[in-house]
């Protein structure tokens, strides 16, 4: 099953591969082992978009990482580096997730229950029978 903890870059697009053409850069397509949600290529995004070569993923495709450097010494330094951004965002997703989950629990009971249901059993509880 592919999870948000998975993402990773596995290598360039096939379609887009490196080339030294006649700007004064290296255009980089790293691709991922899949599909990143909408909401996690936003953080990405925001995540690396002050970097010294800004990287950028478009949601709505969500499996490609978009960059460039200047010369071909620098495509390790940027793997390195958006490799621990994917780390990074990869755990901020899955910790706002968690948090967003015991939220909801807590303030609405168990999942699948009525917001009734819910209701009956905080007054039930708050019940003292001494």
């Amino acid at each position: 099953m592919e999870g948000i903890s998975d993402i990773k870059i596995i290598g360039f697009d096939e379609n887009r591969p490196p080339m030294i053409r006649k700007e004064p850069y290296i255009e980089l397509f790293f691709k991922l082992i899949h599909q990143a949600p909408k909401e996690w290529c936003n953080d990405f995004n925001q995540l690396v978009s002050k970097e010294k070569y800004a990287a950028k993923i478009t949601p709505a495709t969500g499996l490609y990482i978009e960059s460039w450097v200047r010369n071909p010494d620098e495509i390790s330094k940027i793997l390195t580096s958006l490799k621990q951004a994917i780390t990074t965002c990869s755990d901020n997703y899955i910790a706002r997730a968690e948090a967003e989950r015991k939220a909801a629990t807590s303030a609405y009971g168990k999942p699948g229950e009525s917001d009734a249901q819910t209701r009956l059993d905080r007054i039930i509880e708050a019940l003292d029978f001494d």
